[in-house]
């Protein structure tokens, strides 16, 4: 197996993300460099909203890499995350070659790579040997502590034990992300695997540039009153959901959309749905909206 790194310096993950308009912090383009060069996980938590996903995305694209995403949930298992059967095939094979092969052979035959449903944790490990897959694991802290558990050989030794085949090692090891929003603590063991890194909503100046790279038109001034405004709207302290930055970028391409370009309370009274997302928030900011300037 092959760590592979593309990448000669953290300067050089940096200038890659930015061209892909992702403004990294300092400490994420180390990690990312890091990750790739050591053939580790990178474990990335933050609040919702704050650009975790993309950086796998941003890395798939910087890299000309095929993107696997495996989106979490509860009861998330093997079948789903690794491999399966295909069942109908089999169930043909063995309908066709049972008169005319002995049951070993058909067994052998039923029980290849032909019949197996490769998900996107087995894909990642099942490359040509020359392109670096990026597998995103999405909100891993969706899923039950049991899938940790059937991370770890993964995500130690990048296999995985099919008992009908044996096990099946990575041609090259694949830049894996995996992404938490939080919502329950990670095992230690899942930890010890990865390096971390952690997302904080960005400050005024990140956020404004952000919205600039991301969100072509607005205009350096506009992006700013956005920026600053979504800024205050976090410091509300009885919100029960801030918005992220995915938020912040709805709610300026709607802006956009609509041909503002400032802010002004009848405009931020008509569009606050799409940045803030809960209708208890929505209720308050609406009765008590925060200053403009």
């Amino acid at each position: 197996m092959n760590a592979g790194a593309p990448w000669s310096s953290p300067a050089e993950v940096e200038r890659a993300l930015l061209e892909q308009n992702y403004l990294p912090e300092a400490g994420l383009s180390l990690a990312i460099y890091l990750a790739s060069r050591l053939g580790k996980p990178l474990l990335v938590e933050g609040e919702p909203g704050c650009g975790k996903t993309e950086i796998a995305k941003a890395l798939a694209a910087a890299t000309g890499a095929e993107l696997l995403r495996l989106q979490c949930f509860e009861g998330l298992d093997a079948r789903s995350a690794l491999y399966d059967w295909d069942y109908p095939r089999q169930l043909l094979a063995i309908r066709l070659h049972e008169r005319s092969e002995s049951v070993e052979k058909v067994e052998r035959e039923i029980f290849s790579e032909r019949y197996l449903l490769k998900r996107p944790l087995l894909r990642a490990l099942d490359g040509d040997g020359r392109h670096r897959p990026v597998l995103l694991i999405d909100e891993i802290d969706r899923a039950d502590e049991e899938f940790e558990g059937l991370l770890l050989e993964l995500l130690s030794d990048f296999q995985v034990t099919v008992p009908e085949l044996g096990t099946i090692r990575a041609r090259q090891i694949p830049l894996v992300v995996i992404t938490s929003n939080r919502t329950r603590d990670l095992s230690d063991a899942l930890k010890r695997r990865c390096l971390y890194a952690y997302l904080e909503y960005p400050d005024l100046e990140k956020e404004a540039a952000i919205l600039e790279h991301r969100v072509p038109g607005l205009g350096a001034g506009f992006a700013r009153e956005i920026a600053a405004f979504v800024q205050r709207v976090r410091r509300e302290p009885e919100l029960a959901k801030r918005p992220g930055v995915a938020e912040t970028l709805d709610w300026a391409a709607a802006l956009l959309a609509l041909d503002r370009s400032s802010l002004d309370p009848e405009t931020i009274a008509a569009t606050l749905g799409f940045l803030v997302k809960d209708a208890d928030d929505l209720r308050a900011l609406r009765e008590r909206p925060p200053t403009v300037a």
